[in-house]
């Protein structure tokens, strides 16, 4: 049997392909699909079903895309969300492809319709692996909360119950296949690692090693921020997806006069530079947005039909910004800054820039300003914060400003974990026309690799 698994950057998300006697399987697809294609052709498969464990809510799927192309089959369980599926499984049903078959459980809790495969190979009675979709991660579990944050706890018994009963008897020799790994949004502690089995995981994943009401503690604690365009996500892939339009090589590059022009009063700039470059220098009304936190960030900022222009470190990072974003379903790269900040800068084009602020600086004089902690809600109380910040989830932070009423002569430190965030929450504050707006260098692992006064709660 053939297995290869795909990892899509930025995302965390994880899909499978499965191969054997010329035919292939692929599990949870993502939308830009050439990976796919190429490993089919390379192996010698013809791709001929497409299995999806539920409908995702942080990537657009690439189901419809894979099918239009292959002619597969789409699969999904019986629920009511699988409508667009081709073959429709009801618990315990199967799908025999050479010499595999994969067993349908319904897994419900992180949504109502996942369900897990069972992979049994031909002559062997025991499971050689799940693919469990979101319902058990390595190291947690999937969230409980985005179906109704009002029912978090209802569905972490729920998740608890399809998790012990239906998976941890397939035994500890059992590998486990989630759709995705460390980073994602769909879950919590995720491990750093993307393969383990059942019997590893009885010891530590708090699904195993917790009752049912310590596990819907533990979830109810967990407060993951639900980006907006989850809501675009649940419309788009109700259909299995969509294919990618466009391409990078038909997006245009800008001179500086033509980017000023182009964005005098349409769209958004997103500047992808690393947060020390936006803050020595950049364009007035930008957002900052690291490369690699676009492919999450992106869903919080733009919308779908959003105009976007790029300001990019390198002309070669077009390509995964616009994969990021295309995954994302929101945004449409209409062009960017030919030669970078610096063909900006030399033209003579009007520069903005913000602080940089170094630990030791901010501590010296702590009680000049107003800190602002962008971290997510379980960052600042369990792992310690600043003395008198403020909390606000960046994905959150404009809601904040306009609710705060802070004086636009106010000097305002902005600080995450590491400053990415912090340049994010730094460029939202210049957006609303505040000046003297610091991102704290290094966030809180500087400010505790000095040993500084924190608090907790």
């Amino acid at each position: 049997m053939y297995f290869k698994m795909f990892k899509a950057q930025g995302l965390a998300h994880l899909s499978y392909m499965l191969g054997n006697q010329g035919s292939a399987i692929i599990v949870d697809p993502k939308r830009d699909i050439s990976e796919y294609l190429e490993a089919a052709q390379s192996e010698g498969f013809k791709i001929k079903y497409i299995l999806e464990t539920h409908r995702q809510e942080d990537f657009v799927m690439g189901s419809a895309g894979l099918k239009e192309v292959t002619g597969a089959k789409i699969v999904g369980g019986s629920h009511e969300i699988f409508k667009h599926c081709d073959l429709n499984l009801k618990e315990n049903e199967s799908l025999e492809v050479g010499d595999f078959t994969l067993k349908v459980l319904d897994t419900p809790g992180h949504t109502p319709e996942s369900v897990t495969y069972a992979l049994y190979l031909k002559g062997r009675e025991d499971c050689w692996g799940l693919f469990t979709g979101d319902a058990l991660f390595i190291g947690d579990t999937g969230r409980t909360d985005l179906i109704d944050p009002d029912k978090t706890k209802e569905n972490a018994f729920l998740l608890y119950d399809s998790i012990n009963k239906k998976l941890r008897p397939l035994g500890e020799q059992t590998q486990l296949f989630p759709a995705h790994g460390s980073g994602s949004v769909c879950g919590g502690a995720l491990a750093s690692y993307d393969r383990s089995t059942l019997g590893f995981e009885l010891g530590y994943n708090p699904v195993f090693t917790m009752n049912k009401d310590e596990f819907a503690r533990h979830k109810l604690h967990e407060r993951i921020p639900r980006p907006p365009y989850f809501d675009l996500m649940e419309k788009v892939n109700w259909e299995g997806g969509r294919e990618i339009s466009g391409a990078p090589s038909f997006i245009s590059p800008l001179s500086p006069d033509d980017f000023k022009r182009k964005t005098k009063n349409n769209g958004l700039i997103i500047d992808t530079r690393l947060p020390e470059a936006f803050a020595s220098g950049h364009i007035e009304g930008s957002y900052s947005i690291w490369l690699e936190g676009l492919a999450v960030f992106g869903g919080w900022i733009l919308e779908e039909d959003t105009d976007v222009y790029l300001v990019m470190e390198r002309e070669s990072d077009l390509d995964k910004s616009f994969k990021f974003l295309s995954r994302l379903g929101v945004g449409k790269i209409k062009g960017f800054l030919a030669g970078g900040f610096e063909a900006w800068r030399d033209k003579g084009m009007p520069i903005e820039s913000s602080g940089y602020m170094p630990v030791s600086e901010l501590r010296d004089g702590l009680d000049d300003y107003l800190v602002y902690d962008v971290r997510e809600i379980n960052e600042y109380e369990d792992e310690g914060h600043i003395r008198g910040s403020r909390h606000c989830y960046v994905g959150h932070l404009e809601d904040c400003i306009d609710k705060a009423n802070i004086p636009h002569d106010q000097k305002i430190v902005v600080t995450c974990a590491v400053g990415h965030r912090g340049g994010l929450g730094t460029s939202i504050f210049l957006r609303k026309g505040y000046k003297n707006v610091y991102n704290l260098a290094g966030g809180m692992n500087a400010w505790n690799q000095l040993k500084l006064e924190t608090e907790g709660g």
